[in-house]
């Protein structure tokens, strides 16, 4: 078995060694540029198909000549090298060729997140320095009520782009579309000029510090991620088609699913939101080979109904993030897919991990220098030894992530100074060396021969932020908010598992100011007004008084064993049941229900 195992492994070789060659780094002085690699592909393959999305079908060279225009468009407003435009707009053709325009004229697209209200909203916009908004009809109302705190002018800064009927054009901003409809349509020849070096695009993060974060992604990177995705993930070409219903404002559809299909040419099956029912027949109707996920969706659709033919279908390659062990193998065999290329990384981080080699249940390999060192997940803190040096773990033990920040592992970091300093740790096994601190705990697996790399399998997140809904919540910035809210003293956010569901519900312990009463209905309408639907604590719990550390660091570690269990908790619990807005307290038979895995999470 073993001699079977070698042998299966060697045959990735010869591709391993080409793309070691072809995605080596190159000096940021290099020009090139995710625009460049399209109007090659357009030369290329002019007319292969590149977009399929609600009825319309888009060649390259008509995305191509799209893009164009729009960046003539937005030349002609005084848009140029170095500038940031706010991009907030669903999945749609006019969302990419956006990018794509602000990429060819050197500028930076800000990918906002369309859950943001208020608050959240003007802070995204206003810390990526946003010389203009470029935003979709369908987040109007969300753009119209930000206004009043944003320093953008009314007639001048604000570009609207239509969908479908939605068409009007608001009288405080100027309609891109009309704009671009006359502007040339040939390559402009800045995006010959533009260099690796500079930022493609700011992906924003939730973290430690409160508000999401800005983070930097260069043109190398960029690249770089969608090279890996095309050559060595889905391995594709443009005879190839990849289904994408993630949300494009985040990395995994961004910059590896839709990066590859720019890259390699293969055809885009674009949807603005998932849809489990809608999955098959739309890889079978469109002959979608590979598919960007992530492992909510992956668990969505094995919930679906199983039907006998549900492995007829096109689909053999699967790229993404978060597909757990227990959903791996039934999902492999129902769907009959042969390689899932499972990668682990961070949109700021530094370092990455790909499955290349088809292994099961790992995030993979990586030749970059990374350590995993002992973790107190108690005390929130990277265990030192006599020195004030980490501690390796042992084979096999979970440790903390960190990558090696060298010259060519740079950790490009946020627009934050200060946010991008605190996710380095300096000194950490030798004086002077420096960290990048992914904030998640992996641990390697034994899967057999791996040419010399050890493989790894991802564990958990620490500290301060937890995933659900497929987004990152920071604690922080959720703890933030409920202090706002009068009745309450204190706060302690923290992430619980729910049974068949993927990542961490948000949970909050309260200490209220008054310990008698709790207007659980207001409490209810502020978090429904003041988070996003992800982002809103499942389950809430009163607390007489909030545990914390001798350096009065909030305590998480046995709030987050005793969850949302009543058996151990004396106080009330609450929970927002999927698709409520409002709180009830928690009994025996709907814990039950959670339990089991039957309530719907």
């Amino acid at each position: 078995m073993k001699i079977l195992d070698s042998l299966a492994t060697l045959t990735y070789l010869p591709m391993l060694l080409r793309v070691k060659k072809e995605l080596a780094m190159r000096p940021l002085d290099v020009c090139d540029c995710t625009a460049a690699q399209v109007e090659a592909t357009a030369a290329r393959v002019p007319d292969h198909l590149a977009i399929v999305f609600e009825g319309q079908k888009v060649t390259w060279r008509e995305f191509n000549e799209l893009a164009n225009r729009v960046a003539a468009a937005l030349s002609d407003r005084g848009v140029g090298p170095g500038d940031v435009v706010s991009v907030v707009m669903e999945n749609r053709i006019e969302f990419l060729s956006s990018l794509i325009a602000l990429n060819k004229i050197g500028a930076t697209g800000a990918l906002i997140n369309t859950n943001l209200r208020g608050r959240q909203l003007v802070h995204c916009i206003t810390v990526a320095s946003s010389k203009m908004c470029l935003f979709g009809a369908e987040l109007q109302d969300a753009i119209d009520e930000s206004r009043p705190a944003l320093a953008l002018q009314d007639g001048r800064d604000y570009l609207f782009v239509p969908d479908g009927e939605l068409n009007e054009t608001p009288n405080w901003a100027v309609n891109l579309s009309d704009l671009a409809t006359d502007m040339p349509s040939d390559n402009p020849a800045q995006t010959g000029k533009n260099p690796l070096g500079a930022d493609s695009l700011y992906i924003y993060t939730s973290g430690t510090t409160g508000l999401p974060k800005a983070a930097i992604l260069s043109n190398r990177r960029h690249l770089m991620a969608s090279g890996m995705a095309a050559k060595a993930g889905f391995m594709c070409n443009e005879n190839d088609a990849i289904y994408i219903c993630l949300p494009l404002y985040h990395g995994t559809g961004l910059m590896l699913g839709v990066g590859a299909s720019l890259l390699s040419g293969a055809a885009m099956v674009l949807r603005r939101k998932f849809s489990a029912s809608n999955f098959l027949p739309e890889v079978r109707e469109h002959n979608a080979t590979c598919f960007i996920y992530i492992g909510e969706l992956c668990r969505y659709l094995l919930n679906t109904d199983a039907k006998p033919d549900d492995n007829k279908n096109p689909l053999s390659k699967m790229l993404g993030n978060g597909l757990r062990p227990d959903v791996w193998h039934e999902f492999k065999d129902r769907f009959g897919v042969k390689r899932i290329c499972e990668f682990y990384g961070a949109s700021e981080g530094n370092v990455s991990m790909v499955n290349l080699l088809n292994k099961d249940c790992t995030v993979g390999m990586t030749s970059q220098e990374v350590t995993l060192v002992r973790y107190d997940v108690d005390e929130d803190a990277i265990v030192r030894d006599d020195n004030g040096h980490a501690i390796a773990v042992e084979p096999g033990e979970p440790g903390l992530m960190l990558g090696k920040i060298s010259a060519d592992t740079k950790f490009e970091g946020y627009t934050d100074a200060e946010a991008t300093e605190k996710k380095v740790e300096r000194n950490l096994l030798a004086d002077g060396d420096a960290w990048f601190n992914s904030g998640d705990l992996l641990r390697t697996v034994d899967v057999g021969y791996t040419l010399g790399y050890p493989h790894y399998q991802f564990v958990d997140r620490v500290g301060d932020t937890f995933r659900w809904k497929s987004e990152n919540v920071s604690t922080n910035e959720v703890g933030e908010i409920l202090n706002a809210f009068e009745q309450v003293k204190f706060c302690n956010v923290y992430g619980v598992e729910v049974p068949g569901a993927d990542g961490r519900a948000g949970m909050a312990a309260l200490t209220l100011e008054d310990e008698t009463s709790f207007d659980v209905e207001a409490f209810a309408e502020h978090v429904v007004q003041s988070l996003p639907p992800y982002a809103r604590p499942v389950f809430v719990r009163l607390q007489r008084e909030l545990e914390v550390t001798g350096t009065f660091k909030l305590l998480k570690g046995d709030l987050r064993k005793q969850g949302y269990d009543t058996a151990q908790i004396e106080e009330p619990v609450y929970v927002m049941k999927p698709g409520a807005g409002r709180y009830e307290p928690l009994d025996p038979d709907y814990q039950r229900a959670i339990e089991s895995g039957a309530a719907g999470f």
